[in-house]
């Protein structure tokens, strides 16, 4: 097991003092001719300057002898106390330090993501946002998941994701979606409850077990359930069946290596692109090619028609490059453009 640096020179410092101790012993031994005790006991009370007298009357050589030996003593129970002087004082600092800093980076985000959990799926999903350049924020209730998480570089609080507080804290209000990633299905409901409660406008993706949970996820204001054993289980069945296609999907779906995407963008309400048609958007952005429209009810047009109207508050799936989707994103959202989501069909 690798040690810390604080640890090693504390270890490091008691490994001098017994090599001090031990050198003190056979020297008083050899020099002054003492019994082991007494020459054992005579360097405990050197090194320790507690001035107990001598054992036994010094010798010219002994008391030379005796010189090194304090000044050596003293020196390795100096340091000693120094590095765990250092170590208490640094940690103390350096934790509240990191956190302050955490706390300023959470301030200043907007329309960033949470991500409740960090297990195996919570791992996966951090490492897929960051994939992605997104701004999100982990919420770990456990120690050691947290500490992972904070490894890793990202923000995190360590807190009860079903918890107002702790939501309080990731900045709910301000965040664009929360995902929660929790072990149980239980711990995501009532987690999925509170973000609801705090922000009912705000889009979450909630984890399941089974179909049971997946219906009171949905009940409790989920807006989409995974369930990661199912969609497990039919991603390899594809990747069985239709091998190619899956890897198109997943080229341009993520954006792994490619510069194609396809990307959800929503169409603000002062957007000059609102009531125009599909093919008019098409048109003045050569190379994009619009394969979804859902509307301002939230109901998703696969393949719409090129001469259906795009209305206000309503979002696109748009194909593209990256540059492309960028042009139209600014165009879509001219107050300031959002971070897109990816969308799947219903």
């Amino acid at each position: 097991m690798k040690l810390s640096n604080p640890l090693q020179n504390l270890l490091r410092g008691v490994g001098l003092l017994l090599i001090v101790i031990f050198a003190g012993t056979i020297g008083y031994r050899f020099i002054e001719g003492w019994p082991l005790v007494d020459s054992l006991y005579m360097t405990v009370t050197t090194i320790s300057t507690v001035g107990y007298g001598e054992v036994h009357p010094l010798s010219t050589a002994g008391r030379i002898f005796s010189i090194f030996l304090i000044l050596g003593g003293v020196g390795a129970v100096f340091y000693i106390l120094t590095t765990l002087v250092q170590h208490i004082v640094e940690g103390e600092f350096g934790i509240r330090i990191g956190r302050q800093r955490m706390e300023a980076k959470i301030k200043k985000l907007h329309n960033h993501f949470i991500l409740c959990g960090y297990g195996r799926v919570g791992e996966a999903t951090a490492s897929a946002l960051k994939e992605h350049k997104a701004k999100f924020i982990v919420i770990e209730i456990t120690q050691e998941n947290a500490d992972k998480a904070r490894q890793a570089g990202f923000l995190t609080i360590q807190g009860d994701a079903t918890k107002d507080e702790t939501l309080r804290r990731a900045r709910i209000d301000k965040a664009g979606a929360l995902i929660t990633a929790l072990g149980d299905d239980a711990d995501n409901t009532y987690t999925t409850l509170a973000a609801r409660q705090l922000n009912p406008t705000l889009p979450i993706i909630a984890r399941a077990n089974n179909i049971e949970a997946q219906k009171k996820l949905q009940l409790a204001g989920a807006h989409r359930v995974v369930a990661p054993e199912t969609s497990g289980g039919e991603r390899m069945a594809m990747l069985a069946l239709r091998p190619a296609t899956v890897e198109f999907v997943e080229t341009v779906l993520l954006g792994r290596g490619q510069e194609l995407l396809i990307e959800e963008i929503e169409v603000s309400k002062d957007s000059p692109l609102a009531g125009s048609a599909i093919k008019q958007v098409e048109e003045r952005f050569p190379g994009v090619k619009i394969l979804a429209l859902r509307d301002k009810d939230g109901v998703l047009i696969p393949n719409p028609n090129p001469n259906a109207t795009i209305e206000k508050n309503s979002s696109l799936a748009a194909f593209g490059t990256t540059e492309q989707l960028q042009s139209i994103e600014g165009c879509c959202q001219p107050r300031g453009p959002r971070p897109a989501k990816s969308i799947k069909a219903d």
